[in-house]
């Protein structure tokens, strides 16, 4: 068979980051952004420069925070200072304990950061910049759960900011790919996302077709032409599941740490071995590779006549800081996926670029469809489920309280309500992590809010800094 109709892969890179810039250090507050930069984003850029044909997905409030000022400068402070001493501190009650093998693994881990910082020097400490080439995908401003919202203008003041963010950041080149935080889809969202120029977006349709079924192996048009690109669950579950490849024994250990938050040890117990970690993610690369066309050829052997259009387009959708943060050798394994991939025959693409070449299948029942994520269950629970259900509702009132004020609500409050329909908050309730934290975000936004519609025009807009500079106006 010819590439094509063998069919392809295209892996999205969803890249996020919860507004944390300014608010608060370590444990929870802007280190968040920094270990994401040291260990993932400054990592990746390797691979981008390399020609890696990936897909970037960049959320708006992920570029509000990189270009804020002072970046690259407390970036620098954290690396030689905070993460310098705190590696230092524990490889010497390591080696003092008689651990010697894991103290010289901390030692080495430090040259992560290092060498991070130095490229970020490289590049002017412009990390924004560098990543702008590659930025081809967007997202809401704030990255909001739409179908939470409480009106079709909340939506629009979302989904157009953040369009309006990227294309005032990075150019007229969008061909139209938005990323609907948490896969968050309703079919009620069409007209918003097709008056704002989407073309295309990420859906999860296990529960509605099934897991492995051929129909994630297609995208769906719909009525109002925006397209429906289902991410492959039977794929993405060969890395993100508790039996995914991160779980093997000699991968590093994210949740076994020392004092200070560092991993010498490997999933299996012992001491952590890097070269024997990536040797591991190599094969596992081949592996993926390896499933990956073999999903294709069934997919494409059971379906009637001459097989899928184009042989099938497997979407391999991910968080971005999956990949070196959480999954320490997930960026080693990502450089052996593309590299299997040419070795293997695998067309990688980029998601446009695959979409293309794809004819879409026509939506069946989508008036019965529900509104649907890549949450637990599938469904909204995650945000809007009963240990969260009063941020939802809080959500909700803030936006009519908002709207109510029409063309005369001030800068300030939009901002606020921006800040307050970030997805974060809920999640990480729900989830149990850092749960206080996003508490007190929440209550801190929800208050602004209410301060800047009482003061009306004259309210300030320092406490956020450089969120959503970009913000469209409401309509009256």
């Amino acid at each position: 068979m010819a590439g094509g109709e063998r069919g392809a892969l295209a892996i999205v890179l969803h890249t996020h980051m919860p507004y944390v810039e300014g608010f608060g250090t370590w444990p929870f507050g802007e280190e968040w952004l920094w270990e994401a930069m040291a260990t993932c984003y400054l990592p990746l850029l390797e691979l981008l420069d390399g020609g890696a044909p990936l897909t970037l997905s960049l959320t708006p409030v992920l570029c509000d925070q990189l270009e804020a000022p002072g970046v690259p400068e407390r970036f620098a402070a954290f690396v030689e200072g905070v993460r310098r001493d705190s590696h230092e501190r524990d490889a010497a009650g390591l080696r003092a304990g008689g651990y010697e093998p894991m103290a010289r693994e901390l030692e080495r881990s430090f040259g992560d950061y290092a060498e991070a910082l130095e490229s970020l020097r490289r590049r002017g400490e412009d990390l924004l910049g560098s990543l702008a080439p590659y930025a081809q995908w967007t997202s809401s401003a704030t990255h909001a759960v739409l179908p939470l919202m409480a009106t079709d203008t909340g939506v629009q003041l979302q989904v157009q900011s953040g369009i309006k963010a990227h294309r005032n950041r990075f150019g007229e080149g969008w061909r139209g790919g938005f990323w609907l935080p948490e896969c968050a889809y309703a079919p009620w969202l069409h007209r918003a996302l097709e008056d704002a120029g989407v073309r295309a977006v990420c859906v999860e349709l296990t529960n509605l077709y099934g897991m492995g079924a051929e129909e994630h192996l297609r995208p769906i048009a719909t009525d109002a032409g925006v397209l429906l690109a289902p991410i492959d669950r039977a794929t993405i579950s060969l890395v993100w599941s508790a039996g995914g490849y991160p779980a093997a024994g000699a991968y590093r250990d994210y949740h076994h740490h020392t004092v200070h938050h560092h991993n010498p040890w490997n999933n299996g117990g012992g001491v952590y071995d890097h070269a024997e970690a990536l040797a591991l993610a190599r094969e596992h690369a081949a592996d993926f590779v390896a499933r990956t066309l073999a999903r294709l050829a069934q997919a494409n052997a059971s379906a009637p006549g001459a097989g899928l259009p184009g042989g099938g387009l497997v979407v391999f959708a991910v968080d971005t800081e999956l990949l070196g943060h959480w999954w320490y050798e997930g960026l080693h394994w990502l450089r052996g996926v593309v590299e299997e991939c040419a070795l293997q025959g695998l067309d990688l693409v980029r998601l446009d670029d695959g979409l293309q070449r794809c004819e879409p299948a026509a939506v069946q029942g989508r008036e019965d469809w529900r509104a649907i994520t890549w949450g637990e269950h599938g469904d909204l629970s995650t945000w809007s489920g009963p240990a969260v259900a009063e941020l939802a509702f809080a959500m909700r009132s803030a936006e009519l309280n908002l709207l109510a004020a029409g063309a005369g609500a001030p800068t300030a409050a939009v901002r606020e309500l921006l800040a307050l329909q970030a997805s974060d908050w809920a999640f990480l309730i729900s989830r149990d992590l850092a749960a206080s934290y996003a508490h007190e975000r929440f209550e801190g936004h929800r208050r602004a809010l209410a301060l800047a519609l009482a003061e009306g025009p004259h309210a300030g807009v320092e406490d956020l800094r450089n969120l959503a500079v970009h913000a469209a106006r409401p309509m009256a």
